[in-house]
């Protein structure tokens, strides 16, 4: 296409002209005037990826946290349409960045597509507050005549908000502040899994910040002010990425590709398909079917990038069954919080804030985790810890589940009392909230053992060029695990007629 390629050359031009901008000093000691030192640019270019990443998720988790909460009430949903809309918000926010930087690499240039995302991310954080605000408190005529919003056009604006603000999120991700952006070819595995303990520390620390104060905000003293703060944090992100936009975008690699290797997949089944009456070829790995010395029509660098990812996918699998475990604390979590008593010395707590529980144990053991790993790859045999952190982790997140099963069966037990959210009077569980700490407690400790380990694992055992496309099967596979969890949700209501709406079910 001519203007494919034209567009191509312009940002190649583009990103050539960068690359020159950040050589190092003239021989002789002199900078030229308005050019820092390679290691001061590069840091600060970290660091502004940094701070957009965290704005981003602080824009996601104030987006998220009270979301049941406001569909519940705000909207009249029951209890497991509201956890259906929360999960498939997440999902689609974990997969929107594989699209989106397949539109980057194919169909649009990068630049112009993160002012699109950038719009997106605005025009859908703005609208949120629209469907919040409490348009019988705003639009008062000359009659006084009360004026509110339909529900049905309601919906449709917070969908519509919802969309545009996942789109958004996935271009912020993918291509502002993807893993390649920091630099990290030249690690070793000890340094990966430092980094990536102290990334999820700090973005952990980030939403408990979150969880706190814009849920009470959204809960309790201005709710329908919640929905501005994302909007706030977006627009300081937008912010960040235009005042240092040349320096942010960054541009992979283009010598692999996800339909590339999504065609050597294809490519070797449909030989084997094709073969399989046959007796065997010889060949030790179904894969090479697709190389081109045997008849298929990939290179032998393509199908041996290929065949490394697909020793991951074991690990890829397993990660949909636990993300679909961490997603019951937006959900099935939140609503066994939101029916149980949240009174603790004459004050309301907000339903998001228990997550914090969750959150503490990830805080604490960072720390400590990073101690343990100096120790334990310094000795010779360091290759298993990441997996014995994600066999530790899987138990921890499953055991969570079962304590939380009992922990219903216990809250069911307790008297119903009156409570007051979001100027709503519910019919709750007199037990006390805290007594669903442990189920929380034991799904931080599996995030903080496996979502770090299983990034390491991702980015580590496959070659440089492949790591991008890696860590996009392990978003899809993310997102896979976010919308089955989704689907249980809609199977148990389906196969128990409902929750009632003081009840989880």
């Amino acid at each position: 296409m001519p203007d494919a390629d034209r567009r191509d050359v312009q940002e190649k031009g583009f990103l050539n002209h960068m690359a020159d901008k950040e050589q190092g000093p003239l021989p002789g000691g002199s900078n030229p005037a308005g050019k820092l030192p390679q290691a001061e640019k590069k840091l600060q270019e970290a660091v502004c990826v940094l701070l957009v990443e965290l704005c981003e998720r602080f824009t996601f988790f104030g987006i998220v946290c009270n979301m049941i909460l406001f569909c519940t009430v705000q909207l009249g949903y029951r209890s497991y349409q509201a956890a259906i809309v929360n999960m498939c918000f997440v999902g689609s926010s974990t997969l929107t960045p594989v699209l989106v930087g397949w539109l980057a690499e194919y169909l649009v240039g990068r630049i112009k597509l993160v002012c699109i995302c950038m719009f997106l991310h605005f025009l859908g954080t703005a609208l949120l507050p629209v469907v919040s605000f409490p348009f019988e408190d705003v639009y008062i005529d000359r009659r006084h005549i009360l004026h509110t919003l339909p529900k049905r056009e309601q919906k449709i604006v917070f969908y519509f908000a919802l969309l545009t603000a996942s789109l958004g999120i996935g271009g912020i991700r993918a291509i502002v502040c993807p893993l390649s952006a920091y630099s990290l070819e030249d690690c070793g595995p000890k340094e990966l899994l430092s980094f990536f303990n102290w990334f999820h520390w700090l973005v952990n620390l980030n939403s408990a910040v979150v969880f706190v104060c814009i849920s009470y905000i959204q809960q309790s003293v201005a709710r329908n002010l919640g929905f501005l703060i994302p909007f706030v944090s977006g627009l300081m992100g937008m912010i960040t990425v235009h005042m240092v936009r040349g320096e942010m975008i960054y541009k992979p690699k283009t010598d692999s590709s996800l339909l590339t290797t999504f065609g050597v997949i294809c490519s070797a089944l449909k030989a084997c398909c094709v073969r399989y009456r046959y007796f065997s070829t010889g060949l030790t790995n179904w894969l090479d079917h697709a190389k081109e010395n045997h008849g298929g029509q990939y290179s032998e660098t393509q199908v041996e990038g290929t065949k490394s990812l697909a020793r991951l996918f074991p690990l890829f699998t397993f990660q949909i069954l636990y993300r679909t475990c961490i997603m019951q604390i937006p959900s099935g979590y939140y609503l066994q919080t939101m029916n149980s008593n949240l009174h603790f010395s004459g004050f309301v707590l907000p339903v998001a804030a228990m997550n914090v529980i969750s959150i503490v144990p990830l805080l604490i053991l960072v720390p400590i985790l990073e101690c343990i790993n100096s120790w334990l790859f310094s000795s010779k045999d360091n290759g298993h810890s990441p997996t014995i952190y994600i066999v530790v982790g899987h138990l921890s997140a499953a055991l969570s589940v079962m304590v939380a099963g009992f922990s219903e069966m216990h809250r069911k037990r307790f008297p119903q009392v009156e409570q007051t959210l979001s100027e709503e009077v519910l019919l709750v569980s007199s037990m006390p909230c805290f007594h669903l700490a442990p189920q929380y407690i034991l799904l931080g400790v599996a995030e903080a053992l496996v979502t770090p380990s299983c990034s390491l694992l991702s980015f580590w055992l496959v070659p440089e060029r492949m790591r991008g496309i890696s860590m996009h099967f392990l978003a899809l596979f993310n997102g896979a695990g976010c919308f089955m969890g989704a689907f249980f949700v809609q199977t148990a209501h389906t196969g128990t007629q409902g929750f009632p709406h003081n009840k989880i079910g």
